[in-house]
């Protein structure tokens, strides 16, 4: 089997810098379409046999090109993104930013059980990725396509890394940037991480224009 785990395109929340998580269900902007056009431009030949998606609209319209071939498709929550509680829809202040910079030094010392007010814990979010960590061993298919979102990619990468969540900053994520990870013999082999060449495509036609 092979992956593609990709995070969604950019959306406005992303540009102005204003919290998503799991309780934001917004679109693509007109960067994250093209980002998205760009991706099934490079991709689009590889036979994939699923598509899995959160089931936040982002990651969907992220692969909805794929999906008009008629793919199979199934959306889950445990790949939805972490919840932020209060600070979900809210601009990134300085106060906001403290907080948030305190709850992942707890999470590297080890205290997965920090949060933001009213929000998820790592080992919540961790607990949620296993299972679908779990559920991906069992899958039939030789290449998934699957769209998720930063954080929630962060800690699938290192669960598929066999680390824990207190790596989690060490894995890298942009708007549409992708994994491609192999596994065989009960082990994941990551050939690309975080690769973002095929956004070349939306430079080049900038230019031509």
């Amino acid at each position: 089997m092979t992956l593609y785990i990709l995070r969604h395109g950019e959306t406005e929340f992303n540009r102005l810098q204003i919290v998503q998580g799991s309780g934001v269900d917004s679109d693509l902007n007109d960067t994250g379409h093209e980002q998205a056009h760009a991706f099934f431009e490079t991709y689009q030949d590889i036979d994939f046999q699923l598509v899995v998606t959160s089931k936040l609209r982002r990651t969907h319209q992220t692969v909805r090109r794929f999906l008009d071939k008629n793919i199979p498709w199934i959306e889950t929550p445990d790949i939805n993104e972490i919840s932020w509680g209060t600070h979900e829809g809210l601009p990134s202040t300085p106060e906001r930013i403290a907080l948030y910079t305190e709850m992942i030094n707890h999470w590297k010392q080890g205290n997965f059980d920090a949060a933001l007010p009213d929000g998820e814990t790592a080992a919540q979010l961790r607990a949620r990725v296993d299972r679908f960590v779990e559920w991906l061993r069992k899958r039939p298919e030789e290449h998934i396509l699957i769209a998720t979102h930063g954080r929630t990619l962060r800690c699938l990468i290192t669960a598929l890394k066999g680390l824990g969540p207190a790596d989690m900053e060490g894995a890298m994520h942009s708007n549409t940037g992708l994994y491609v990870i192999h596994y065989k013999d009960n082990k994941f082999v990551f050939e690309k991480e975080n690769d973002t060449r095929h956004l070349e495509r939306m430079f080049k036609a900038s230019v031509s224009a």
